[in-house]
C-alpha cells in the first residue's frame, strides 16, 4: 500500500499525502517502514497483510476496468477507498491517536449494499461455482482474495495480540466477501447464470 514515497502536506491535513519520489532505495536491505516509523521485514505477517489488501483493491479495479453492471460502478470505487483506509489501519499497529482506523461505519455500508442486492435474487439451494459471466468470474475472483486478506488479519492478531489489530478490520473484510459474493451473483442475471456445485458429479466418470 506505499508505493511512492508519500509524505503528510500538513499537520492539518493528516489524511493527504504529496508523492514525491517513487524509489527510495529504503527497503533494498529486505525491511519496510510502517505509518509508526518502524520497521519490519518485507515478509512480516503485517506486511502481508496489507500487501494482501492492496492485492484484492487491485482485482477490484480489474472487475471495474474489465466492465460490471452500471449500478456497482460507485460502489466497487468507494470499496477501493475503504481498501487504502484498511492498508492504512494496518500499516500503523496498535493504538495511533488521531491516526485513519476502521469504524464500525464501513461495514454497516456494507451491509446496507448487501441487503438491497441480495433482495433480488432467489435463495440458493447449492453452492456456486466461480463462474459464469465474466464479471461474476473477475468479482468471485476478487471475493477470494478478499478471504486471503482476512485470514492473514486474524493470524496477525493472533501473532501480535488484539490490541495491535484493530478488530474493525476484520469484520470490514469479512462483510465485503459476502457483498462480492453476492454481487458476483448479480452479475450472472441475478443468479440465473449461476454455476452450481453438484456433489460427486464425476464419481463415477
Amino acid at each position: 500500500m506505499r508505493g511512492p514515497t508519500a509524505e503528510p502536506l500538513s499537520s492539518a491535513e493528516p489524511h493527504l499525502v504529496r508523492l514525491d519520489r517513487i524509489y527510495t532505495k529504503t527497503g533494498d536491505d529486505g525491511t519496510t517502514g510502517l505509518g509508526d516509523g518502524t520497521r519490519l521485514p518485507k515478509h512480516h505477517l503485517r506486511v502481508e497483510a496489507y500487501g494482501t489488501v492492496d492485492e484484492l483493491s487491485s482485482c477490484v479495479g480489474l472487475a471495474v476496468a474489465e466492465g460490471v453492471p452500471d449500478s456497482f460502478d460507485p460502489l466497487l470505487r468507494s470499496i477501493q477507498n475503504d481498501l487504502f483506509d484498511v492498508g492504512a489501519d494496518l500499516c500503523v499497529p496498535g493504538e495511533a491517536g488521531t491516526k485513519l482506523r476502521i469504524t464500525p461505519t464501513y461495514t454497516e455500508r456494507l451491509e446496507r449494499a448487501i441487503d438491497e442486492h441480495n433482495a433480488r435474487l432467489k435463495r440458493l439451494e447449492s453452492f456456486v461455482l466461480p463462474g459464469g459471466e465474466p464479471a461474476a468470474a473477475r468479482l468471485h475472483v476478487a471475493r477470494t482474495v478478499c478471504r486471503r486478506a482476512e485470514r492473514v488479519c486474524t493470524a496477525l492478531t493472533e501473532l501480535e495480540g488484539a490490541a495491535r489489530v484493530n478488530a474493525e478490520v476484520v469484520k470490514y473484510l469479512n462483510r465485503l466477501s459476502d457483498l462480492l459474493f453476492v454481487l458476483a451473483r448479480v452479475a450472472n442475471h441475478d443468479g440465473k447464470l449461476d454455476v452450481l456445485w453438484q456433489p460427486g458429479k464425476t464419481r463415477g466418470a
